[in-house]
């Protein structure tokens, strides 16, 4: 019988993180903790205001699950139990660290699937003026992967950032994230420009809802679907589309999801980008068994905050190495 604790915390982030839709100066995140037989698992999440989440509503769905927690539910279990978002995904990362705890295996023994190895994350630029996001770059030399926050609603100073990031960083590989910002004209104007400046990717152009206004255009940079895919049921509208997706553990409701939704959309001929919302460590841990083998790595939630929950991952430089047992997993 695994006993529930439900704890909201927060993060403050270094100085602070600007995308389209506003900033922000701290995370706030919710983490489970399942107690049973002396072992302990936690899983950790951010509910997301986007898609309707409170700390508040997160926390009380998770409650909601608190007898069937303790009369022995399973990860399998959850996924008929909750819909997939940031309640789901606290709880299914903290029953599989338990699960593991409890059977003195990691968490990829116990799923039978490769283990998670070494990966280059890319670092997220918030937006700023040009000269502040060419500044950033310049001090970010370490990160050969740089993802630019952009959508301010004027896609020529859009333009002028990924310019300017360019200028600054010659060499980097750089991908954008307009996040739902753009409507089909802007990408139109852009794609040719951002193409020209080399960047490889770009991320959730046009608002959800609206994917269907990319039939019949031919981009000469790879489009990547976030906000609109969270699990599996979200794939199929978006196959020919968009040629990768970014999943989640935030939006897939846990691990279990995640793996299954990386599956099928490789199958769909789809490329993996494996990204995060401001979290700590505890977060981002888990999804390192999805990033096996991604094209795009962005699991830098730990490196934008003032500092990370102890123990945490080690990050030297842009490589994230594999989680130690104490921290998850």
């Amino acid at each position: 019988m695994a006993g529930l604790s439900v704890v909201h915390e927060s993060w403050p982030i270094r100085g602070a993180f600007v995308i389209s839709r506003g900033a922000r100066t701290s995370a706030e995140v919710v983490v489970v903790t399942l107690e049973e037989d002396g072992q302990v698992g936690r899983g950790e999440s951010v509910p997301y205001a986007r898609y309707g989440e409170t700390v508040e509503g997160v926390m009380a769905e998770i409650e909601g699950q608190r007898d069937a927690l303790a009369a022995g539910m399973t990860p399998q279990d959850l996924q008929e139990a909750m819909p997939a978002g940031a309640a789901r995904a606290a709880v299914d990362c903290a029953l599989w660290d338990l699960m593991a705890k409890k059977a003195g295996k990691r968490v990829w023994d116990l799923m039978e699937i490769d283990p998670p190895r070494p990966v280059t994350t890319a670092f997220t630029l918030s937006i700023g003026t040009p000269d502040q996001m060419a500044r950033a770059a310049a001090e970010a030399s370490r990160y050969p992967l740089l993802k630019l926050k952009l959508g301010s609603g004027d896609i020529g100073l859009d333009l002028d950032r990924v310019r300017a990031v360019r200028a600054a960083r010659p060499r980097a590989r750089i991908v954008v994230d307009a996040n739902e910002a753009w409507s089909i004209g802007d990408l139109e104007q852009a794609a040719p420009a951002l193409a020209d400046a080399r960047v490889t990717l770009i991320e959730q152009p046009l608002p959800v809802g609206e994917d269907a206004a990319l039939d019949g255009f031919d981009c000469p940079v790879a489009l990547c679907a976030d906000e609109s895919v969270h699990d599996t049921d979200s794939l199929a509208p978006l196959v020919g589309r968009y040629q990768f997706i970014n999943i989640k553990l935030n939006k897939t409701g846990g691990l279990s999801e995640a793996l299954k939704l990386k599956a099928a959309a490789a199958e769909a001929g789809l490329g993996i980008m494996v990204g995060c919302m401001l979290g700590t460590s505890l977060a981002m841990a888990p999804a390192l068994l999805v990033a096996n083998g991604a094209a795009v790595v962005d699991l830098d939630g730990p490196l934008l905050l003032a500092k990370d929950r102890a123990p945490g991952l080690r990050f030297e430089g842009e490589t994230i190495f594999p989680p130690a047992p104490e921290l998850w997993g």
